[in-house]
């Protein structure tokens, strides 16, 4: 429970504990960050890392000053289209193993299963589709490698997404992280960033229980 309120702690005052990373260990948030970034997207077992609200957050505390905006768009898709190219690998190279057992002891079958019938419905645009949603975008690429999609075209897709991705909320938080209201409130955008990210994964678990009632 303690490791809990942690990190839901550290979630929710993100800006607080980026200004105090910085201050302890200067240029080296940059890899600190790198690191969540990579781990988020490129391992199937560390789903609970932040990624959307990490990446607003980095471009209010760039608004500051405090950080490079430019450096951190670019390091950071960088981890981010590494780290969903490494799951890619893993999921081509012992994906398959995992999807047949019944019970995995790292791995949510269930997420597993849901990220797969994603990747089932919008194909190849799932990997850019996923980047903006919970859970899937860090259960996507290991999918794509299960499935042996081909590495060009996963990749087309793993970087058009990881642009995308960084770019659209560090540089959100870069272009707003300055105005008064959302320093006063950023706990409140930060909650309302994750509670946006996940809703359409809660809107197709509803209508997915909606359909089962119906058969």
């Amino acid at each position: 429970m303690e490791f809990i309120s942690q990190f839901v702690d550290i979630v929710l005052h993100l800006d607080k504990h980026l200004y105090s990373l910085v201050a302890q260990y200067g240029v080296w948030v940059y890899a600190i960050l790198f690191l969540i970034i990579f781990s988020e997207t490129g391992f199937v077992v560390t789903p609970f890392l932040p990624g959307d609200s990490l990446l607003f957050a980095a471009g209010a505390i760039a608004a500051g000053g405090v950080l490079d905006i430019s450096w951190l768009f670019v390091l950071l898709t960088l981890a981010a289209v590494l780290g969903n190219t490494v799951n890619y690998g893993i999921g081509y190279l012992v994906g398959p193993k995992v999807f047949r057992k019944e019970r995995s002891r790292f791995l949510n079958r269930e997420y597993l299963e849901r990220a797969h019938a994603f990747y089932e419905k919008y194909g190849g645009k799932a990997i850019v589709i996923s980047r903006f949603i919970p859970i899937i975008r860090t259960f996507a690429p290991f999918v794509a490698g299960i499935g042996r999609m081909t590495y060009m075209r996963f990749q087309f897709y793993n970087i058009a997404g990881g642009v995308l991705w960084v770019g659209s909320l560090a540089y959100a938080g870069y272009l707003f992280g300055n105005m008064a209201w959302v320093k006063h409130n950023f706990s409140l955008i930060i909650i309302g960033i994750i509670v946006i990210s996940i809703l359409p994964a809660i809107i197709e678990y509803f209508r997915q229980r909606w359909l089962q009632q119906k058969l």
